[in-house]
């Protein structure tokens, strides 16, 4: 996965570019999409960086944000207005430079469809923190609030590791 000493680098194109993967994308991913463009908004970096987020599944494909994880989300200051669902393809795994899964289950999933990761840009968003750990699904524990902190440390974290 990572090295702690090692510090991740930007593509040679002018912008680092983040996907965050989940199973359906109306819940943690776009929550983690919209987390990571405030903070580079606030940063005044956002010029930077392009992100987005994608299901590994086809299930809620043209869906909103669940409502739950908009609320949470606005609660915050944040809006995803106009976010749908798409799936993650295998031509993902040369448009972005690091594809971001939220739980270990996700990360299997993303490997079957890219078919590998030989040039290590698939990571699980905790493993950036000083406590990996999968970030549950709050479509069944209901828990926004707790993804919601989860994610920002993550997000944090995958800045710093980046070099912002």
């Amino acid at each position: 996965m990572i090295c702690e000493n090692e510090p991740l680098t930007p593509s040679p194109r002018d912008q680092v570019r983040v996907l965050f993967v989940c199973w359906g994308n109306i819940c943690r991913s776009p929550m983690a999409e919209f987390i990571m463009k405030k903070m580079v908004i606030d940063r005044g970096i956002a010029d930077k960086f392009v992100i987005e987020s994608a299901a590994h599944t086809s299930e809620e494909i043209g869906n909103p944000v669940y409502p739950p994880a908009k609320k949470e989300l606005a609660s915050h200051g944040i809006s995803c207005e106009g976010k749908r669902a798409r799936k993650m393809t295998k031509e993902d795994y040369d448009r972005w430079d690091y594809i971001i899964g939220m739980e270990n289950l996700n990360l299997r999933y993303m490997m079957g469809i890219l078919g590998g990761d030989p040039e290590g840009k698939v990571h699980l968003l905790m493993d950036f923190t000083g406590k990996p750990e999968d970030i549950d699904d709050p479509w069944y524990t209901g828990d926004f609030p707790g993804v919601y902190r989860q994610i920002t440390r993550g997000c944090e974290a995958l800045l710093e590791k980046i070099g912002y």
